[in-house]
């Protein structure tokens, strides 16, 4: 049981004690601390905050917490409910509002939940504004509460995902009549939670032939670990094996800002090429730089080559990716989880274009969908971690792993980045757990395997 507290917000398990676990002080806290920040980045006093939030278990009682404490802080709130991180993005942007909070703890297991942080453009806050955050939230700031007079309204939004949908069908890539005219057989699997109430309607009004729903109770009790990688995905793979008539398998993290993809036969598009075929699509239609981060496949760098575009990495999360983006007027560009970022919708992973634009690919391309995969650099990248203790110093055990590593190329934006000629392995603490992560890619799965092996091994030997 644990909270992790960072510059994005606040995440941790529900219950226990205050200060350790998310408990109700601590959500008053934060979101007490996050009304003190906005009033300085927006120079006013009475402000508008959208709060959205996905099917866990707790996240009634958790938004009743924050929406609030928001209205004793005098801010006016627009609840959208049960929604989606992307939706909510979009909604604050759409009520001018003066930031967000999504109540969501995205991948994590059903006991946790968390609170993302948005500014007014409905991003994630910037680096410096979440250290800002921090020392507010360490009491250097005494809260103050409004009286009775100036307490802040709670209004409702239920169109937030409706909204969502009509945009993402106005943008000139979705090629509706493609989509209807491919009569594709799609299953979803919506993890229990709002997947349900979003991609199933954007489906229907894209025009899919055949829409089947696993887990479509929004209970907020997962059917299975809700991270959407191989290992959690058997039960949709065995339901397309067996049936052997879908097109293609949709699967979405809690908060439907990660997208996976399932090929005909039940076997995995791969989540690092989500990104690459809907980049490779764009890319067909216009020319433009393109963004990943340091953990992401070399796939979306040499599509981006083949385009004849200029590709950049940046540091992981979110907001860098996001600033990288931006730094380079990239058109397309997210993260090798499934985040596809589409700036002419917003800047935010964002699972429903996602999928928009992939079923327009796919149709247009008049062709299965592992065909289309095949049509990709191979490349396959081991995700392994090693759990951290109090006594690592993290800072020191990465300057060993560089000083290892010293003939490689080696870069230390993000933790270490290590690129080899035919491969690559980052190395880097997690944002959101004591964790350090370690990705690696090689051109086959057992090449990549064993790299990350003897990294590991010498990661061990260095802090036993």
């Amino acid at each position: 049981m644990t909270l992790i507290k960072s510059i994005s917000g606040i995440r941790g398990t529900i219950g226990g004690p205050s200060g350790s676990n998310l408990t109700p002080f601590d959500i008053i806290e934060l979101t007490s601390a996050f009304t003190v920040l906005i009033r300085e980045l927006s120079c006013k006093e009475r402000l508008t905050i959208v709060v959205g939030r996905d099917a866990r278990i707790s996240g009634d009682i958790v938004s009743a917490i924050v929406c609030g404490t928001l209205c004793s802080s005098g801010v006016d709130v627009i609840d959208i409910g049960l929604s989606t991180t992307p939706t909510t993005e979009m909604a604050v942007v759409a009520h001018h509002a003066d930031g967000g909070i999504i109540i969501t703890a995205s991948h994590n297991p059903m006991q946790w939940n968390a609170l993302k942080l948005l500014n007014s453009s409905g991003e994630f806050i910037s680096a410096a504004d979440g250290k800002r955050l921090l020392d507010i939230a360490k009491g250097v700031h005494r809260f103050e509460y409004a009286d009775v007079q100036h307490l802040g309204k709670h209004l409702h939004d239920n169109n937030a995902i409706q909204q969502h949908i009509d945009t993402i069908l106005a943008l000139p890539l979705v090629n509706m009549d493609a989509i209807q005219k491919a009569h594709f057989r799609i299953i979803i699997d919506a993890i229990n939670s709002t997947g349900a109430i979003s991609i199933p309607p954007l489906l229907k009004q894209l025009g899919v032939e055949e829409i089947t729903v696993l887990n479509k109770e929004m209970n907020g009790i997962f059917r299975h670990a809700p991270e959407p990688i191989p290992e959690n995905l058997t039960d949709i793979a065995d339901t397309m094996r067996q049936d052997g008539h879908y097109d293609l398998g949709i699967v979405v993290d809690p908060d439907v800002d990660r997208l996976a993809l399932l090929q005909e036969d039940g076997t995995m598009f791969g989540e690092e090429y989500t990104l690459v075929a809907v980049a490779d699509y764009i890319l067909m239609h216009e020319k433009g730089n393109t963004v990943s981060n340091l953990s992401s496949s070399r796939a979306l760098r040499d599509v981006s080559e083949q385009h004849g575009v200029s590709y950049q990495a940046s540091a992981v999360g979110e907001v860098n990716v996001v600033e990288k983006m931006k730094e380079t007027n990239a058109i397309i560009g997210g993260e090798g989880n499934g985040g596809v970022i589409f700036p002419a919708l917003h800047y935010g992973r964002d699972a429903l274009v996602g999928v928009a634009l992939f079923l327009s690919h796919l149709a247009t391309a008049k062709c299965k969908c592992s065909e289309l995969r095949q049509r990709y650099p191979e490349y396959h990248i081991s995700k392994n971690k090693i759990e951290l203790n109090d006594n690592i110093n993290t800072h020191d055990l990465l300057d060993k792993i560089e000083e290892h590593f010293i003939l490689e190329s080696v870069n230390r934006v993000d933790g270490v980045k290590i690129d080899f000629a035919n491969s690559w392995a980052h190395i880097r603490s997690s944002n959101t757990e004591p964790i350090l992560r370690i990705y690696t890619e090689a051109h086959s799965k057992e090449e990549a395997d064993q790299l990350a092996s003897s990294i590991k091994s010498y990661i061990q030997k260095c802090i036993q």
